[in-house]
């Protein structure tokens, strides 16, 4: 990196915007110097569902199949393919990503658990695990329901690097 390039990168994040340069170009952050943390992420989302709808997922008889499955193996791979999905987000290599989809009285809670031992978090993978999960729960319900909702999709805790522990209150 020249010498240039690095008064530019500082001043970028001086004024607190580390993804773009001082001429307000995107950047992708450098997180060279940041150490490497086991790190963690749990991010909950909720999709609401018809009352049809949800006795047809509960019964198995949905006709294209369990939405409920495939939104696990969806939300895990979503995980996996966060940084081709969101610019400038770095490439992790996951350790470990959890689905759980628990019924509610009018709908599903979706969370995703994603840990990496690695230089920056993995928040966005958390995030986007719920999200793809929730979509594709739409996507394989939506012939006998196009009411859903989505909604609620948060960080809810985040463990390791520089900012420490966070808990959603």
């Amino acid at each position: 990196m020249s010498d240039s390039h690095r008064n530019i990168k500082k001043s970028s994040q001086k004024r607190g915007l580390s993804h773009i340069d001082e001429q307000g170009r995107v950047q992708m952050v450098d997180v060279g110097d940041k150490n490497v943390t086991t790190r963690m992420a749990v991010a909950k989302g909720y999709i609401s569902v018809s009352s049809k709808a949800l006795q047809m997922i509960r019964k198995g008889s949905m006709t294209k199949g369990d939405p409920l499955q495939a939104a696990r193996l969806a939300g895990i791979m979503a995980a996996k393919s966060t940084a081709r999905l969101i610019p400038l987000c770095h490439s992790l290599l996951l350790e470990s990503i959890e689905i759980d989809i628990k019924p509610r009285l009018r709908g599903y809670d979706i969370e995703a658990c994603v840990q990496a031992t690695a230089k920056t978090g993995v928040e966005m993978e958390a995030l986007t695990a719920v999200s793809v999960a929730a979509l594709t729960i739409y996507d394989m319900v939506k012939s006998v329901d196009k009411t859903m909702t989505i909604g609620k999709i948060r960080l809810v805790r985040k463990t390791g690097g520089r900012s420490g522990t966070y808990r959603a209150k």
